[in-house]
């Protein structure tokens, strides 16, 4: 499987597009291009993607018809939307954004390290709750074949999964600690996210206690 997180580059002009391009290419994401709110809509029906920079003004389609459709659908709903505006755009952005479902503004031209911080978190976020979903998966798995297995037998399963859950837990200090230094820059919905992380590690945890109760005296 890619390990690799996808990027939504949402924007109407080719410069613009380089531009973001070249900022985010040291984070060796997956990033894809979109000119135009329809064909961004096209490309969110591939796969699951960590953040979407969507441009405001565009013909045809604007940033924040885009993001309400997006939000309208199941499967992107919960996709963070980071929009793209000019410094002397209209005040009245910032709340039309937030009320289409945005999680922050990037002015342009956008400073780099900013830019780059932001979406590298969201980054992180994504693939820490793709992780979360796999132990989840795997704890399902491991708590069924627990019942049918004869007595003596859970220690091994358990074993199994306690490294791969410890290994989450210090991935996820390590989200939390990113956060904290970037408070600053991150929008507020970032430390909701880490929140909702850190109970579904917990949810973990406590599956994986009976499997750990079914070990062997």
């Amino acid at each position: 499987m890619d390990d690799k997180a996808k990027i939504l580059l949402v924007d109407d002009r080719e410069e613009n597009l380089i531009a973001l391009e070249a900022i985010l290419s040291s984070l060796d994401q997956d990033l894809v291009r979109a000119t135009s709110g329809e064909e961004a809509l096209k490309a969110l029906l591939t796969g699951e993607y960590a953040v979407i920079l969507l441009d405001v003004v565009m013909p045809s389609m604007d940033g924040f018809e885009t993001a309400r459709d997006i939000k309208r659908r199941k499967k992107t709903r919960d996709v963070p939307i980071i929009f793209l505006t000019a410094v002397n755009s209209d005040p009245d952005y910032a709340f039309r954004g937030y009320a289409a479902g945005a999680v922050d503004f990037i002015a342009k031209p956008f400073d780099p390290w900013v830019l780059r911080a932001k979406v590298s978190v969201f980054v992180e976020l994504h693939n820490k709750n793709r992780q979360l979903r796999e132990q989840a998966a795997l704890l399902r798995e491991q708590a069924a074949l627990l019942r049918t297995t004869p007595t003596g037998h859970g220690e091994v399963a358990s074993a199994e999964l306690s490294e791969p859950l410890a290994h989450v837990s210090i991935r996820l200090t390590a989200v939390e600690e990113q956060v904290s230094v970037l408070a600053a820059h991150a929008p507020p919905v970032l430390e909701q996210l880490v929140d909702e992380l850190d109970s579904r590690v917990t949810e973990l945890r406590m599956a994986f206690d009976p499997l750990r109760a079914a070990r062997p005296e």
